[in-house]
């Protein structure tokens, strides 16, 4: 196995610990607070939950040099779920996509090959966007713990490392 792949693995890991302590969380969501906003200036419980799980499958398209209307299509086909197990499906149906691209490149791809996002002036490698993907599931995953401590559910730092 090529160290690229090594990296690649650990990487993954991490990130099916984001998929599956999200998917515990919201597996918690009581069905009358998924309309939760703490501050008008902030996204529901509802609306955080599916740009949440659809961050693999949305910044792969976007990685993939996808259109904005198309990426704008795709978001409104995960804007529409409306229960935890579909959120969970749709999750790691995402997840599993980004993983088969990233699977499919050779090191050299993975480490130089550049593409530009539609809001990007200058494009990263995919390995820099990889690191991306999983740290924009942690920054939401994040919040949505907070969302669930505002609302008094009875969640720890153990609820994030299953």
């Amino acid at each position: 196995m090529s160290q690229v792949q090594e990296m690649k693995d650990v990487l993954y890991h991490e990130m099916e610990v984001a998929i599956r302590s999200t998917q515990n969380l919201l597996m918690k969501v009581f069905e009358d607070h998924w309309t939760y906003q703490p501050q008008e200036n902030m996204r529901t419980l509802k609306e955080l939950a599916t740009h949440l799980v659809s961050i693999p499958a949305i910044d792969l398209y976007i990685m993939q040099e996808e259109s904005h209307e198309t990426i704008q299509q795709l978001e409104a086909k995960y804007e529409a779920l409306t229960t935890a197990d579909d959120m969970c499906v749709a999750f790691e149906d995402g997840y599993n996509k980004l993983k088969e691209y990233m699977n499919t490149l050779s090191d050299d791809d993975f480490l130089h090959k550049t593409t530009k996002a539609f809001y990007m002036e200058k494009g990263q490698s995919q390995a820099q966007w990889l690191m991306e993907v999983m740290t924009h599931m942690f920054h939401h995953r994040a919040q949505l713990f907070n969302y669930l401590k505002q609302l008094e559910y009875d969640v720890s730092m153990f609820d994030l490392y299953v």
